[in-house]
C-alpha cells in the first residue's frame, strides 16, 4: 500500500470516532458562536423559551437529516474490521453515509467567504472560510459535501483544490 494511502487511512481511522461522536451530540448553537456572532446575529436578544425553542428545532432538523442520509444510502453488509486497524468498518461507513455527492449548478470559477453555491439536489451551502481562484472555470462540476468534526461541513470541489468550509443556508 502507498505511503500516502496508509497515511489517509490511518488519519480516518483515528478521526472517524470524534466524527461520529460530533454528528450523535448536537451543541446549542449559543456554544457555537462568539459573543461577537451572538450580538452581530441577534441570538443574545432572544429570550430564553426562544433560544431553547431554536436549539430544539435545529437539533431536530439535524436528527432528521441524519436519519433521511442513513434511508437513502445503503448500510454496510458486516461489521468487519477494516485491514491493518482495529476500527470497525461500520464506525469508518459513518462518514461515507454523510457525505454528500450532487453537482453545483452553472459555472465555477472560484470561491470566497459569503459566496453561495446551489447543487443539483436542491441544496443551497454558502462559503464561511477559504478562497481560491481557478485556472480554468469548471461547469457544473461534480462536488462532495464532506462532513467534519464538530459540526462542520467541507466543499470539495477537486480533491487537488483546497476545500472550502461550507454552512447550509436552504
Amino acid at each position: 500500500m502507498p505511503a500516502l494511502a496508509r497515511l489517509t487511512l490511518a488519519l480516518a481511522c483515528a478521526l472517524a470516532p470524534a466524527v461520529v461522536f460530533a454528528a450523535a451530540a448536537y451543541v446549542p448553537l449559543e456554544q457555537q458562536l462568539t459573543p461577537e456572532q451572538r450580538r452581530d446575529t441577534g441570538l443574545d436578544g432572544l429570550t430564553p423559551a426562544q433560544l431553547e425553542l431554536l436549539n430544539r428545532l435545529l437539533r431536530e432538523k439535524a436528527e432528521q437529516a441524519v436519519d433521511s442520509a442513513a434511508k437513502t444510502t445503503p448500510q454496510p453488509a458486516t461489521d468487519a474490521v477494516v485491514a491493518g486497524s482495529e476500527t470497525p468498518r461500520a464506525v469508518l461507513m459513518e462518514l461515507e453515509i454523510r457525505t454528500i455527492r450532487s453537482r453545483l449548478k452553472g459555472t465555477v470559477s472560484g470561491w470566497a467567504p459569503g459566496t453561495e453555491f446551489q447543487l443539483e439536489n436542491g441544496q443551497r451551502w454558502k462559503v464561511l472560510k477559504g478562497e481560491i481562484q481557478l485556472r480554468k472555470a469548471l461547469e457544473s462540476p461534480e462536488i462532495l459535501v464532506v462532513p467534519g468534526v464538530a459540526g462542520r461541513w467541507f466543499l470539495q470541489v477537486d480533491e487537488d483544490y483546497p476545500k472550502a468550509r461550507v454552512y447550509r443556508i436552504d
